[in-house]
């Protein structure tokens, strides 16, 4: 059997090339109805993706730094006297008060030289009273020719003398008085004393192991000490100068190690005298109230401060921005809901949002979810950014 073709020729079912030819042909009429159906098939819809309004607020900028907390004053308590101690009477790590009783020394040999002193003044008191007495004879006597000229001379000598004498056993006394005095250890000031390095027993003071024997600090108010670089101090300095001319007093926050930020607001103290030549820094330190003594000398501070206030500034979330090989993009929705991707310029950030100096205007709609589904110049389905969201963004 055949089958007849227009050109006239026959195909033989039992040849393969024939059979090879007709398959192709079947095939071929099969995918061009298949394209004719995709390419009458709907476009897919327009991405949807959450947008976002450009904002615009005054700004204040805060900067942190790291330093750390000292006393307001702190104390080194020495041993001015050798000696064996004898007593402790404060406890550690303890409030105590200026004048209080800390340590005693053994007073026995200072009080020994002490009594010394006073027997060789008593002494030395004697022979100047013998001394004006002998004095007051001779000159009585040189009227009369009874005693030389030479013997009153040698008698005001004398005299002098025993006076000198007095005022050396005086300065040996109340040197001996200081001396047993130093035996009692008193605080100078009000203050958290510190753990003791000695032991009751062992010998202190000069010449021995144990010449300081704690420490105590003053520590209401507190100074946290932080290094500012000259741009950051210059900002700052401008800042309180703003504030001194009645704007509105920033605060100054301290935060802790657990990144808890402590209650009580700090102020301005002093800066140092120069800035190190070597970091380009410049000392600065900040008081803090610290009535229940939670802060203590030597501990992490992270110290947050208004530097500068940018009026007018436009926000948006920081969500909203990609960095792409150096560069800040944003994803600009116009109203006719297509798509331009923008590069802009970003400074600071505040909590969750972005400070844009350059590329957008107020009211702009930006996209902050589904940004990875558009591309410049393609349509979107825009929604609003939810309260809630909104919230957490910020």
């Amino acid at each position: 059997m055949k089958f007849i073709t227009s050109s006239g020729y026959g195909l033989n079912k039992n040849h393969p090339h024939s059979l090879s030819l007709l398959g192709v042909s079947v095939l071929g009429l099969m995918l061009m109805a298949g394209c004719n159906k995709a390419e009458k098939a709907p476009p897919p819809p327009p991405p949807t993706v959450i947008v976002t309004q450009v904002q615009q607020r005054d700004v204040p900028v805060h900067q942190e730094w790291i330093g750390s907390l000292d006393g307001m004053v702190n104390a080194q308590i020495l041993a001015q006297v050798p000696g064996y101690l004898l007593k402790q009477k404060y406890l550690e790590g303890g409030p105590v008060k200026k004048g209080q009783l800390l340590y005693e020394i053994d007073p026995r040999v200072f009080q020994a030289t002490l009594d010394g002193a006073v027997s060789n003044l008593a002494r030395q008191e004697a022979v100047l009273k013998t001394a004006r007495l002998d004095l007051a004879r001779v000159e009585r006597l040189l009227p009369e020719k009874a005693v030389s000229v030479r013997d009153r001379d040698n008698a005001v000598g004398r005299e002098a003398t025993a006076q000198a004498e007095v005022l050396v056993a005086k300065s040996a006394v109340e040197n001996a008085r200081l001396q047993l005095g130093f035996t009692k250890i008193l605080s100078p000031i009000d203050g958290i004393a510190g753990i003791s390095t000695a032991q009751i027993g062992d010998l202190v003071g000069p010449g021995s192991a144990n010449l300081e024997l704690t420490s105590i600090s003053q520590l209401d108010p507190i100074k946290a000490f932080i290094p500012m670089s000259e741009q950051q101090y210059l900002h700052f300095a401008r800042e309180r100068s703003n504030q001194e001319q009645g704007r509105e007093k920033a605060s100054i926050q301290l935060i802790l190690a657990d990144g808890s930020t402590y209650p009580a607001a700090g102020q301005f103290f002093f800066a140092g005298l120069q800035v190190d030549i070597k970091t380009g820094t410049i000392q600065v330190a900040i008081l803090f109230p610290n009535p229940t003594n939670l802060l203590r000398p030597g501990q992490y501070a992270r110290v947050r401060a208004v530097v500068e206030h940018k009026p007018n500034a436009l926000l948006v979330p920081q969500r909203a921005v990609t960095e792409m090989q150096g560069r800040f993009l944003v994803a600009v929705v116009h109203a006719d809901n297509t798509v331009e991707m923008r590069q802009v310029k970003p400074s600071v950030t505040i909590d969750d949002m972005q400070v844009i100096d350059e590329g957008l205007k107020l009211g702009e709609s930006v996209i902050v979810e589904g940004i990875q589904k558009v591309r410049p110049g393609s349509k979107v389905e825009p929604k609003p950014l939810l309260a809630e969201s909104a919230n957490a963004v910020k």
